[in-house]
């Protein structure tokens, strides 16, 4: 009977690790679902709304609607952690953007850079299908990966360079195939003309330039910063909605000075503004379920979903080379966010290489409050990230 009571303790334990890890497993997966359907869901949206007939709403507007929403959203999460404490929130905003206005401009750097990626991300989805957008725009992890080389002095592993250089080959590979389908659509004139291929590659180019920077940058400043993850949101929000109105007065100042701030605004793409302004939030929210292979393979699975949604919705034709090179992204995605001691085992040497971790996500090394800065993106991620922005 003693024996049967003092294994009880040990077996409750074991019971409760059990359920423990049956509930970790669920938020993982959960949290590879909300990556994935972020990642794939904005770029389609966007793509969906920029090729329907009719009125075009102006995407320098639905930046800063987008901002103004994710401001207003962090600023209820922050009145709510005061216990809906008016007083105590005003405070502590004064306080966090106004006194400590030092703090508050080291983000107006990466906000400038976030506002004019969100805005370069629908030029380049309006001028290229969505699949192509999505394996090319992963030229962020590449360009993020040189920034931190260079900014903040780490290291990669042997496996890490390769998947480099395999993600440039796919996304080398996908754009000659591109190039291909141009020619052979200038000739019978399939696509429409207000579609420019060269704009779109040149704005998801210079995209994740500023996405590998603006993130590189971002944990630069900010390691060792105790502010929350909605305090850091709420400020580059601020700057955000700041440029984005500059963006757009230099931009489309007359046509909306004409039509109206809300012209072309449809359910469609309001739905595309709210999933810019709160996907980003809640994939900050269950990124930390998620480790970097899972990242990894979020980002790669969106891909084949954006694939082949786009075969349906967009009639977009996947032949051999384009498969060739999303595969090799995808590969190099993957490999890329393998743990350093997962490529020490498939590599001996590749130890010696590294003694930093993983650069996966650019802000990962972290935790939470980087990853709630990624594009977006959007992706995210990431987007972290993803993708896609919360500026994402």
């Amino acid at each position: 009977m003693m024996a049967a009571e003092n294994r009880s303790p040990v077996a409750e334990e074991k019971t409760s690790r059990s359920q423990s890890e049956v509930a970790h497993r669920r938020l993982k997966y959960a949290s590879l679902a909300v990556l994935v359907v972020q990642n794939a869901s904005l770029i389609l949206s966007i793509r969906y709304v920029r090729t329907l007939p009719g009125d075009r709403f102006f995407t320098t507007s639905a930046v800063v609607m987008a901002e103004i929403l994710k401001v207003l959203t962090c600023v209820v999460i922050i009145l709510l952690q005061k216990r809906l404490n008016v007083k105590d929130t005003l405070y502590f905003l004064v306080d966090s953007i106004v006194f400590q206005y030092k703090d508050t401009l080291k983000l107006a750097v990466p906000s400038l850079i976030y506002t004019l990626q969100n805005n370069l991300q629908y030029i380049a989805i309006s001028n290229l299908p969505a699949a192509t957008f999505q394996v090319t725009y992963q030229l962020k992890i590449l360009t993020t990966a040189l920034f931190s080389v260079t900014m903040l002095r780490k290291t990669l592993s042997r496996v890490q360079w390769i998947s480099l250089l395999l993600l440039f080959a796919g996304v080398a590979v996908v754009q000659v195939e591109q190039e291909g389908k141009k020619k052979e659509e200038a000739s019978s004139s399939v696509e429409g003309s207000s579609q420019n291929y060269t704009v779109g590659l040149l704005a998801v180019v210079v995209s994740c330039l500023s996405s590998g920077f603006a993130g590189v940058y971002f944990e630069k400043i900010l390691k060792g910063s105790s502010a929350s993850v909605w305090m850091r949101n709420v400020q580059l929000g601020v700057f955000g909605t700041a440029l984005g109105m500059l963006g757009l007065w230099w931009n489309d100042g007359s046509a909306v000075a004409e039509h109206g701030f809300l012209f072309g605004y449809t359910g469609a793409v309001w739905c595309v503004i709210f999933n810019q302004a709160f996907g980003g939030l809640l994939v900050a929210v269950v990124v930390k379920y998620a480790d970097n292979i899972l990242k990894g393979f979020a980002t790669s699975f969106s891909i084949v979903v954006s694939t082949v949604v786009s075969v349906y919705l967009f009639g977009f034709h996947v032949d051999l080379l384009f498969t060739a090179g999303a595969g090799l992204v995808i590969g190099a995605v993957y490999m890329y966010s393998l743990p350093k001691a997962a490529a020490a085992s498939s590599s001996p040497s590749a130890a010696s290489l590294s003694s930093s971790a993983s650069l996966a996500s650019p802000r990962t090394n972290e935790g939470v409050e980087m990853e709630a800065f990624l594009p977006k993106a959007q992706g995210g991620a990431a987007s972290p990230p993803p993708a896609v922005l919360i500026t994402d």
